[in-house]
């Protein structure tokens, strides 16, 4: 009996804590957008298209990674879109 002089007045608080840290989130936005992060998940920003500047790129020419910084030939590119 003793023991719910302590429990109670702890479940109180985590119940307070707990409820300002939902608060915050909701206040931060963190709920504002739950699929788009996923629709963003599946696009491809690895292969977009080239700019049109007029010149034609052939399949020998290394092509810049976006993420890596460093030229790949095109074969290894197409590997991937298997």
């Amino acid at each position: 009996m003793e023991s719910l002089y302590l429990l109670i007045p702890l479940s109180v608080v985590l119940v307070f804590i707990i409820g300002v840290l939902f608060w915050w989130s909701l206040r931060d936005g963190q709920y504002d957008d739950l699929e788009g992060p996923a629709y963003r998940l599946l696009m491809d920003d690895k292969d977009e298209l080239p700019p049109s500047s007029g010149a034609a790129s052939t399949a020998d020419e290394p092509r810049q990674s976006a993420d890596e910084g460093r030229a790949e030939p095109e074969s290894r590119h197409k590997a991937h879109d298997v």
